[in-house]
């Protein structure tokens, strides 16, 4: 079968994005840099959601989740309720990688550089908007029990500027400044092997 060369060097790609989102998670816990956390992760799980499909993106988003799962930092969650722990953190993964790259898809014939900064820019919104939706509805609790550190703040407050007011400002802006790099890569690959790579 002549498709077969095509998917093993998607099987490869994918692979090998596998590990980097293992690596930069692992780093990100082992290593903090506090107040912030290295927000390099989405960055694998967009690439991979433009170059191979939206479900390798969601693949990718599904291993970030699962090593999100053993970040010390996910203790008070698991402690309150595990099932929405693991429902949370594992399909706002899954669905950053798939709404990364189903935009990529929309886009990509019109406009490859608008389509990956589009892909780029929606990963930490949609990873972001899930975890505050999971929050409200499963973690509240968590949320007003910092409310002793923060008096002068109000739950909504709390969860905007105490718990994502840092990160998520930071993921935004080095997937941001990532994306040209993404499009280099997918110009590359797709100038080397036409249609090999590219989804």
């Amino acid at each position: 079968m002549n498709t077969k060369p095509f998917d093993t060097r998607k099987l490869v790609l994918l692979a090998l994005l596998t590990a980097i989102v293992i690596v930069l998670q692992v780093l990100a816990t082992v290593v903090p840099v506090y107040p912030f956390r290295l927000a390099l992760v989405l960055v694998p799980i967009v690439v991979g959601a433009a170059l191979i499909s939206p479900v390798a993106g969601a693949w990718l988003g599904l291993v970030f989740g699962f090593v999100v799962l053993f970040d010390p930092t996910v203790a008070p969650f698991w402690a309150l309720n595990p099932a929405a722990t693991i429902i949370v953190i594992l399909s706002r993964g899954i669905f950053t990688g798939l709404v990364a790259g189903f935009l990529y898809k929309l886009i990509e014939k019109k406009h490859k550089t608008v389509a990956v900064v589009s892909a780029a820019v929606v990963a930490p919104i949609v990873n972001t908007g899930i975890f505050v939706l999971g929050l409200y509805v499963f973690f509240m609790p968590i949320v007003e029990g910092l409310g002793e550190f923060f008096p002068h703040f109000n739950v909504t407050q709390i969860i905007f500027l105490g718990m994502i007011g840092i990160n998520f400002p930071l993921e935004f802006a080095v997937n941001l400044v990532l994306s040209p790099t993404i499009v280099r890569l997918i110009q590359y690959a797709q100038k080397r092997k036409p249609g090999v790579i590219s989804g």
